[in-house]
């Protein structure tokens, strides 16, 4: 009697086992979404890193944007002209013009340069430290505990004297440092040249106030801007137009970042 029930068991199982199998095998078919064989193809070439530095959640939403939405093949920063040439190659579309995107710290002041510190003995992550009051005087500049040094994939950022510095040689844009620094004193831009300049200094407080807790503090003196236009002062605070440099105005440029009476100026990216 149980040999018996066993194998109605058994037999039961097998049979229920073939008819899903039918059931699912029809769902497959009759439910299946058709690829478009482009989508395939240039996510292939896409670097899979899903970094985010194009604009879109990962590589398969960039690689469905472009061949649906017909959007720009060059937004990779981490494949760089060599994927969005092979992209546009699959999509019979002009590359268009490649500037390269990189990450720039807005700030120039290491451990020695802050003024009215205070020990801090929490946990060593500037998420934590950026919420605890009078751990720097200066509000704005970088904590130097290097969340942006932990969210890197590429070896491209450090914590230098309690800095956070890029290497442009390894730096591909990805933005992934960025997104993670609670103070929003990393940046991306365009590099239209090798070197570009840039005001190293995020401190929106008035001159006196700047100046008394960072000796790098940009003070708004409107040096820079008086000798090139590519430096604009708004709220207390000096910044780059990245548009408007090219190496017609390096010169000027330079000319700037020698006057600047705290040298917060400073040029970046790949020594030539």
């Amino acid at each position: 009697m149980i040999l018996v029930t066993l194998f109605i068991a058994a037999g039961t199982m097998l049979v229920m086992a073939v008819i899903l199998s039918y059931i699912l095998g029809w769902a497959n078919k009759k439910f299946k979404v058709e690829v478009d064989s482009k989508i395939e193809s240039v996510l292939e070439i896409l670097p899979g890193v899903n970094c985010g530095g194009c604009g879109y959640l990962g590589c398969s939403d960039y690689a469905v944007a472009i061949v649906t939405d017909n959007v720009p093949v060059n937004k990779c920063t981490v494949g760089g002209e060599p994927c969005a040439v092979s992209v546009a190659g699959i999509m019979g579309v002009e590359v268009g013009e490649m500037i390269p995107i990189r990450a720039i710290v807005h700030c120039g002041a290491n451990a020695n340069d802050r003024l009215q510190s205070t020990p801090y003995r929490g946990e060593k992550r500037c998420n934590a430290a950026h919420l605890v009051a009078g751990v720097q005087g200066c509000t704005f500049g970088c904590l130097g505990f290097g969340d942006c040094v932990r969210s890197c994939n590429y070896d491209a950022i450090h914590i230098v004297a309690g800095l956070a510095v890029v290497d442009y040689k390894h730096c591909v844009g990805c933005g992934a440092c960025s997104k993670v620094c609670p103070r929003k004193i990393i940046s991306l831009k365009g590099f239209p040249e090798e070197m570009i300049p840039t005001v190293a200094c995020s401190n929106r407080d008035k001159a006196k106030d700047a100046k008394a807790v960072c000796t790098k503090a940009c003070v708004a003196c409107k040096a820079c801007s008086k000798i090139s236009d590519i430096f604009i002062i708004t709220d207390n605070l000096s910044a780059c137009d990245y548009d408007a440099y090219s190496a017609q105005n390096h010169e000027d440029a330079l000319k700037s970042m020698e006057k600047c009476p705290t040298n917060c100026i400073h040029f970046i990216g790949k020594p030539k």
